[in-house]
């Protein structure tokens, strides 16, 4: 009798949201684990900087705090002189990205190889920059088959903006996932990504500011996802 082969997990690298860590960004997607662990392998990373715990430093982003005994930390900060991050600060320059995409690079090359990226929130948000680098081939390291960017953003730092002035969509399969009810980033700041990606699938759900992973998400994501396998 022939045996059946399973197609090995795809690996995904999973980038935080701001004020969240490895630790707790696993406990957060738990649910998602669990829903896709026949499909997936969920690897986490921490972004380099750590957020400032005094008054409102911490930013409005005010993800779910951290779990375990890491420290809170952010991809970079709209405000350099406080070290916070408001999603819809605009601002002339940022602190903190290109030590993000070093540890991203770093990341790739101890962790991976990588199959596809997930971010969310800020996580998200660096994810789409780091598909614009994968683009212009600006970093050999970066081989994403895909991105899935749940609860995104475009960036509203002037710096920023040429990661979003790619003459083409980005070629790069692209799922991107958001709630109706988002008090954090709104769905309609989510959507403002979707002309950046080339042919976007999208995943709505009536909730809030999390990964949504209910019964009712499989099909979705699993259809996005065995393209690649």
């Amino acid at each position: 009798m022939a045996t059946v082969t399973r197609a090995a997990p795809l690996r995904i690298l999973c980038i935080h949201g701001y004020r969240q860590n490895s630790g707790s960004f696993r406990e957060k997607t738990g649910a998602l684990r669990k829903l896709l662990k026949k499909y997936v392998e969920l690897v986490y990373m921490s972004a380099p900087h750590r957020v400032p715990q005094t008054g409102d430093a911490q930013g409005k982003e005010n993800e779910v705090g951290p779990g375990g005994d890491e420290a809170p930390r952010g991809w970079w900060f709209s405000d350099t002189q406080a070290r916070s991050f408001d999603a819809g600060q605009q601002c002339q320059a940022s602190l903190g990205l290109e030590e993000s995409v070093e540890a991203v690079r770093t990341a790739v090359k101890d962790l991976g190889p990588f199959d596809g990226v997930l971010g969310f929130s800020q996580g998200a948000a660096l994810v789409a920059m780091l598909c614009s680098i994968q683009e212009q081939n600006l970093e050999p390291q970066f081989q994403f088959r895909f991105a899935i960017l749940v609860a995104g953003f475009r960036s509203a730092c002037l710096e920023h903006q040429g990661f979003y002035g790619s003459p083409a969509p980005l070629a790069i399969p692209s799922l991107h996932v958001f709630g109706q009810e988002d008090q954090v980033i709104s769905d309609r700041m989510s959507r403002e990504l979707l002309p950046l990606f080339q042919e976007p699938q999208v995943l709505t759900h009536p909730g809030g500011h999390f990964v949504p992973a209910a019964s009712a998400h499989r099909q979705t994501y699993q259809e996005f996802l065995k393209r690649f396998q």
